[in-house]
């Protein structure tokens, strides 16, 4: 990584931060300490490593807190909450803007970003410009990061094998079971059909969603993917989501002993070291797969968006039907692809409470990040946890380039971010009071004791469905409606 970080030279540095529309000159901000909040490792990385040169050129100090991420939303709720205000801003995710923002604890940022001309606004993709940033049509985040999930497939494994990327989740475990303990780079050793993070109080419980999701939503971003917007049911209790149940647990059939085990910390390396065929991820791997130090996927590594099926929900009657004009309008080839956008991508929000050069320090910072000058680089270094998230980075460049991605590479990897991006039927992540204790708490909770033979399939069923309900019924029903419809833009 040297050689791309040495480029930034204190002149570079000036130069990038003048662009931004920043202060240029040293003590702008001397004297002034910004508490930043985040997750511990990747997105704590290049906060971290930008912070000094932000230092140098303004004199703010930014004090970078991590934690594991499993603890973020609490604590950042918490310290807010409860008065203490420690923490003068903060990099999450934009689900949880909705619990910050009704508390009163977000810092509207919409007349900073409209004097900040050369952040480049208009050039951060519309989906994590207007929904990850947004709320009630107030700017409260800065978007450092793009997220949702793909699909990861070694080209040469699958071409050797006579095969296509799997476009249907059957495919997938077709292909996974077809693929499973073959030898994928001539070293003797066996690969894993799939490799999928199934730990439990991590960075697991959304995957699900992908399965259920291209099954649930079919009709657009608008139509939701979680509950029914008539009255607010959890969209659980169906066809739907156990075929989702029964993909999951099939999957490990394919994949590591220790699957269920395994954050995306531990399948990242798994696929990138060339030992598994298959993988589903955010856009953290196709970078990572071209780094020179750890890869052994190099040019070797194709992507698509989600698989999709060709059988939809009837909401109706809980039951799955053949897609067809009416039922799937944006199906591809007889199949209904609903990308899903998890997590939303890494973004920076200012306590309300932080002193005034506290927030103009704050949102110095952030924008000074994800300006294109340092932005364009960090979305090509895969231990940042960055992923593109900006029109102009969807395009092959220099910035590409000397990250090590070829042509072919990227045609596959960022035509697969075109993809999901441009599709009409991506899935919005839940964003409603307290969303964290419906999929942090309780879905990810009862996927994982079914995965570990725990509890079966109806008892999952039951628990997820009967703890939403439970949730909607404590925090108020009418008024989960309300948020959830105002989410989506539904009628």
């Amino acid at each position: 990584m040297a050689s791309k970080l040495g480029v930034f030279s204190s002149a570079l540095v000036a130069m990038a931060l003048a662009s931004t529309g920043l202060p240029a000159t040293a003590g702008e901000f001397d004297g002034v300490t910004v508490n930043v909040m985040t997750q511990t490792g990747a997105i704590q990385e290049p906060l971290q490593r930008r912070a000094p040169e932000f230092e140098k050129l303004t004199g703010a100090k930014i004090n970078v807190i991590a934690v594991p991420f499993s603890d973020l939303y609490q604590k950042v709720l918490t310290d807010w909450a409860s008065g203490t205000n420690s923490v003068d801003a903060a990099v999450f995710a934009p689900q949880w803007m909705v619990d910050y923002v009704a508390g009163g604890y977000l810092e509207d940022i919409g007349a900073r970003v409209a004097k900040d001309k050369d952040i480049q606004w208009n050039d951060i993709a519309p989906f994590f410009r207007d929904f990850s940033s947004s709320y009630g049509g107030k700017t409260y985040l800065v978007p450092l990061d793009g997220d949702f999930h793909m699909l990861y497939y070694r080209t040469d494994v699958f071409e050797k094998a006579g095969l296509k990327p799997p476009t249907t989740w059957d495919e997938y475990l077709a292909d996974a079971k077809a693929l499973n303990g073959k030898d994928f780079n001539g070293d003797g050793t066996k690969g894993y059909g799939s490799c999928i993070a199934k730990k439990r109080n991590a960075q697991s419980y959304w995957f699900v969603t992908d399965v259920v999701g291209s099954m649930t939503q079919a009709k657009g971003t608008s139509q939701g993917t979680f509950f029914n917007t008539k009255d607010m049911t959890p969209l659980v209790d169906n066809a739907a989501f156990r075929k989702a149940l029964d993909f999951l647990k099939e999957s490990s059939k394919y994949g590591p002993p220790d699957e269920l085990n395994m954050d995306v910390s531990d399948t990242r390396p798994l696929f990138t070291s060339g030992k598994c065929a298959l993988n589903l991820d955010w856009g953290d791997v196709g970078v990572l797969a071209i780094d020179p130090a750890t890869s052994k996927v190099i040019d070797k590594t194709g992507a698509t968006i989600m698989p999709g099926s060709k059988e939809v929900l009837n909401w109706d009657t809980g039951k799955l039907e053949a897609c067809t004009k009416d039922t799937c309008p944006y199906a591809i080839d007889g199949v209904n692809h609903a990308p899903y956008a998890a997590f939303g991508g890494w973004s920076g929000g200012i306590n309300t409470k932080a002193s005034d050069k506290v927030k103009d320090a704050a949102y110095a910072f952030y924008s000074y990040v994800s300006a294109p000058a340092q932005s364009n680089v960090d979305v090509t270094i895969g231990k940042t946890g960055f992923n593109p998230y900006r029109v102009s980075q969807l395009n092959y460049s220099d910035s590409w380039k000397t990250g090590g991605m070829s042509e072919k590479a990227a045609a596959l990897y960022l035509g697969a971010i075109k993809d999901s991006l441009n599709s009409p039927n991506m899935i919005l992540d839940l964003r409603i009071p307290q969303n964290q204790k419906y999929q942090q708490v309780t879905l990810d909770e009862a996927i994982s004791r079914f995965l570990a033979g725990e509890i079966d399939e109806e008892t999952t069923i039951k628990t997820i469905s009967d703890g939403w309900k439970d949730l909607n019924d404590q925090i108020g029903t009418s008024d989960q409606l309300k948020f959830y419809k105002n989410t989506l833009g539904a009628k």
